[in-house]
């Protein structure tokens, strides 16, 4: 592929380095293509930074999942405020009882 200033493909060339003759129909194909695979990999690559931006010490927590630490947050605010709270505060969140509540503590200290 021969790109342009723009970095647009403007020919194809083959093992000589020759430019392929290509009809207007076969260039809007190739740059649909590559617009296509160029949307994939930039969703790809945000799902992976917002994930990765998303994770916290609660993650590594046995028990605790997504919507745990979900509420937990909501509640508290930032993983600092959940290691200040005291065991009966934490089991005010729907599904943690007081060994749930004693492993966050003792994971976040």
């Amino acid at each position: 592929m021969v790109k342009n200033d723009k970095h647009r493909t403007r020919a194809l060339i083959n093992e000589e380095r020759r430019e392929i003759p290509l009809s207007e129909n076969a260039m809007n194909l190739i740059t649909r293509f590559q617009d296509t695979v160029h949307d994939t990999a930039i969703k790809y690559h945000r799902k992976l930074r917002d994930k990765e931006m998303s994770k916290s010490k609660l993650d590594e927590i046995e028990g605790i999942g997504d919507k745990k630490k979900e509420l937990l947050l909501k509640k508290f605010g930032s993983i600092q405020k959940i290691k200040n709270a005291s065991l009966e505060e934490l089991q005010e969140i729907k599904g943690i009882n007081e060994n749930l509540a004693r492993k966050i503590k003792e994971n976040l200290e």
